[in-house]
C-alpha cells in the first residue's frame, strides 16, 4: 500500500527572473533550492525539468514577473504545470513583483484587465496560494479565489532611513493616489508629517503643473511610490520639492523597474538617493551611485516558514524584519 506524506516537506524552487533573491530566501528559510533545469530551445520555447521528486511536498516557486516579462510568466506557468503533474501537494507561487499589475481596471473603452487575466491563468494552472509583495493595487488580491498573502516592504524601507538618521523628515506622496502609502511610511518613521504633490495638466496640454500641499520648506523629504519605472514622477517631484524649499529629496519604491534610461536620469536628477528593494533583479548596467538596495529575502523567507507551519503572518506587517537590526 502506498504511503501518503501527512506532513509535507517544505521545498523551494527558483526560476530565472530573480535567482539572487531566491538564494537569499533559501538562506532565510534554511532550505536548499531544489534542483531544476530551465532551458530554452533555439526557437524560444521553454523547457523545464524537475531533477528530484517533489511528490507530496509543499512547494514554493519563486519568480518575479519582470523583464523579460512574458518569458518570466511562461516559465512560471510551465513550472506550475510540471509540479502539478509531479504530484506536489501544495503549489505556492511567490511573486515578489507582479507584472501587469498596472492593468488592474478598465480606464478606457475596449481595454483589457490584464492583472485579472494573470490571476485566472495562475489558478487555472494549479497554483494553490500566492505570496505577493506590494501589489500596485491592493484589490488585485480579490482577483484570486485562492489565498493571497500580500507582504509589504515599507517596514524594511523605513528601517533603512532610520538607520541612516533620516527621522526628522516630511514624507511625500507623488500624487493623490499614493497618499495611503505615504501615510504608512510616515507612521513607521515615528509619525512625521506628510505632503502631497498635486499634479494637474498644463493649460496647453503639453506638460504638468505641480504644486505642493503641505510644508516642506527647510525640510528633508522622502518621496514614496510602489515602483520606479521611467523615473519621471520621482524626478518631477524632486524638482517641485526643491523649488518649494526642501533641502534634500530622497526617493523610495519597492520595485525597481528602471525602464529605458531611467537610471541615468535619476543619477542626474535632484534626488539625493534612490532606495529600492531587490524584488526585481537590477543588472550591473542599471546600477548607479545614488542607488541603495534593501533585500526582501528575509521578509519573504519568514513568511514562507510561517505559512508552512500554519502560523499567521500578521506579525510581519507590524514589525521591521531584519536580522541585522540592533
Amino acid at each position: 500500500m502506498e504511503e501518503h506524506n501527512l506532513d509535507p516537506q517544505l521545498r523551494l524552487i527558483a526560476l530565472n527572473a530573480n535567482r539572487p533573491l531566491a538564494e537569499k530566501i533559501a538562506q532565510a528559510t534554511g532550505v536548499q533550492l531544489a534542483k531544476t533545469a530551465v532551458k530554452q530551445f533555439s526557437d524560444g520555447e521553454i523547457q523545464i525539468n524537475l531533477e528530484e521528486s517533489i511528490r507530496g511536498d509543499e512547494v514554493f516557486v519563486i519568480q518575479s514577473i519582470s523583464d523579460p516579462i512574458n518569458q518570466s510568466l511562461m516559465e512560471l506557468m510551465i513550472m506550475i504545470d510540471a509540479l502539478r503533474r509531479a504530484s506536489a501537494k501544495f503549489i505556492n507561487v511567490v511573486i515578489p513583483y507582479y507584472g501587469y499589475s498596472r492593468q488592474d481596471r478598465k480606464a478606457r473603452a475596449r481595454e483589457p484587465i490584464t492583472a485579472k487575466l494573470i490571476a485566472n491563468l495562475l489558478e487555472m494552472d494549479g497554483a494553490t496560494r500566492v505570496i505577493a509583495l506590494d501589489l500596485h493595487a491592493a484589490q488585485i488580491q480579490g482577483f484570486f479565489d485562492i489565498p493571497v498573502d500580500h507582504l509589504q516592504a515599507a517596514p524594511l524601507l523605513a528601517n533603512y532611513f532610520k538607520t541612516n538618521g533620516l527621522t526628522d523628515v516630511v514624507v511625500v506622496s507623488p500624487d493623490h493616489s499614493s497618499v495611503a502609502r505615504a501615510r504608512q511610511m510616515a507612521t513607521l518613521l515615528g509619525g512625521v508629517p506628510i505632503a502631497i504633490i498635486d499634479r494637474r495638466q498644463a493649460a496647453d496640454r503639453t506638460g504638468e503643473h505641480l504644486s505642493i500641499i503641505g510644508d516642506v520648506a527647510g525640510k528633508k523629504t522622502i518621496v514614496v511610490d510602489d515602483m520606479i519605472d521611467t523615473g519621471h514622477r520621482i524626478i518631477s517631484s524632486a524638482e517641485a520639492l526643491k523649488h518649494a524649499g526642501a533641502t534634500e529629496v530622497y526617493a523610495t519604491g519597492t520595485h525597481a523597474v528602471f525602464s529605458d534610461n531611467a537610471t541615468a536620469k535619476l543619477q542626474a536628477s535632484a534626488v539625493q538617493q534612490v532606495v529600492v528593494t531587490d524584488s526585481i533583479t537590477i543588472p550591473a548596467a542599471k546600477q548607479f551611485p545614488k542607488l541603495a538596495v534593501v533585500s526582501v529575502g528575509e521578509l519573504i523567507g519568514q513568511a514562507i516558514k510561517l505559512i508552512h507551519d500554519d502560523q499567521p503572518i500578521d506579525e510581519l506587517f507590524h514589525t521591521i524584519v531584519d536580522k541585522n537590526e540592533d
